[in-house]
């Protein structure tokens, strides 16, 4: 076999896939509640502002800087500036999408063979991920007792030898979960004891769930008593995944600090990957955000209060909390499988979710749902989802 261990995955649809495309083929209506792409879901972008901002004709320059652009990093430090953040925009190396810079990270920090902490349940890219830098994933567990937290004690016992870093999803997708200060300080305790980096996904942070626009959680990429890694990106700050612009920060004591940078320019140089036009309209495209975060925070909070409007205290199902995301979690009865439920709501009622083993829920009897839907869409979705659950639970 003259191809890569690496990717000997299965390419197999599944058999919710082999459904949902065999509906398309006959035309059968989908109602699409796993829809999490914000160009698709009918929000009003400023396209002027957008086109405007590529067409900068500094871009005709090539100036290969391994870090990105000067000025479409100092961007990103104001962005952190504004939530309390201080950063040298030295600090920061810009990347095409938050998936490179994980993988700049892993292999600044590992070797085949070694092991990250990631949690679970989270979302499935990791698994990809970690298999293509040769890396093992070591999951360790979100609990949930009528709110998630990370299980501390099954995350310690998880640590070997080989352990590299602890990653941290603040919020976590799709649990929505927000890391509290607590458990910062007991993740940064557990790096610094075991000599391990933290790696901090962030992509959703600015989406706290309830809030006002300019609510903001406490980032990581202040954190300096152990060796961090504060990813996040455009995609979810200005609803622009086709951008493919995001970066990662790096921060920690000085001397370790120091020689992460060293060693990650020289990974960052080996790719130089984000385009010129992008690194330039970087600053206009991080404006973007106040147009689009006010609108998704609307969107998010109310899908949220139909979906609950929907649960009445007998219902047999129940919405998990969530504090932040994109995302809604519905508890289900485990008459089916995950995976039952989600084909018998799309043979039966042309509703599209996300069965729990998707994100490696450890348990049946857990759906999810994107909060990005236009309502009509959502509210349908949901009524017939619901209706659903109480027919097939009598």
């Amino acid at each position: 076999m003259m191809l890569s261990k690496r990717t000997n995955w299965s390419l197999q649809p599944n058999e919710l896939t082999k459904v949902y495309r065999a509906r398309r083929e006959q035309g059968l209506p989908i109602l699409d509640l796993t829809e999490s792409n914000p160009t698709q879901c009918g929000f009003q972008y400023d396209a002027n502002k957008i086109l405007n901002a590529l067409g900068n004709s500094r871009a005709l320059i090539y100036e290969p800087d391994p870090r990105g652009l000067l000025s479409a990093r100092r961007a990103a430090a104001e962005y952190y500036a504004e939530r309390g953040v201080h950063l040298d925009p030295e600090q920061i190396f810009l990347t095409a999408s938050t998936s490179e810079a994980y993988s700049f990270t892993f292999r600044l920090l590992a070797d085949a063979g070694d092991s990250l902490l990631v949690p679970r349940p989270s979302y499935p890219l990791f698994d990809f991920l970690t298999r293509l830098n040769d890396l093992d994933r070591i999951d360790y567990p979100l609990v949930y007792d009528g709110h998630w937290q990370i299980d501390r004690t099954a995350l310690l016992s998880r640590i070997t030898p080989r352990t590299r870093a602890v990653l941290a999803v603040h919020p976590n997708n799709p649990t929505g979960s927000f890391i509290s200060r607590e458990e910062t300080d007991f993740l940064t305790a557990c790096c610094q004891e075991h000599s391990l980096a933290l790696i901090a996904d962030e992509v959703f942070s600015d989406y706290a769930h309830g809030s006002t626009p300019g609510f903001q959680q406490h980032s990581f990429a202040r954190e300096a008593r152990a060796l961090t890694f504060t990813l996040s990106g455009l995609s979810k700050i200005s609803a622009l995944p086709q951008m493919k612009c995001a970066w990662v920060v790096v921060n920690g004591p000085e001397a370790l600090r120091r020689q992460a940078l060293d060693r990650m320019e020289v990974i960052a140089d080996t790719f130089l990957s984000l385009s010129a036009p992008v690194a330039c309209a970087l600053p206009q495209l991080l404006e973007i955000r106040h147009q689009m975060q006010p609108q998704i925070l609307r969107r998010i909070n109310s899908n949220r209060e139909y979906l609950d409007s929907q649960i009445g205290p007998s219902s047999e199902a129940c919405r998990l909390k969530t504090e932040g995301g994109w995302y809604a979690i519905l508890r289900v009865p485990a008459i089916h499988s995950d995976e039952e439920w989600a084909l018998r709501l799309l043979k039966e009622d042309g509703v599209l979710v996300h069965p729990g083993h998707f994100y490696d829920f450890p348990s049946e009897g857990y759906l999810v749902l994107s909060l990005l839907l236009m309502p009509a869409i959502f509210e349908e979705g949901v009524r017939k989802l619901l209706a659903r659950v109480a027919s097939d639970s009598r």
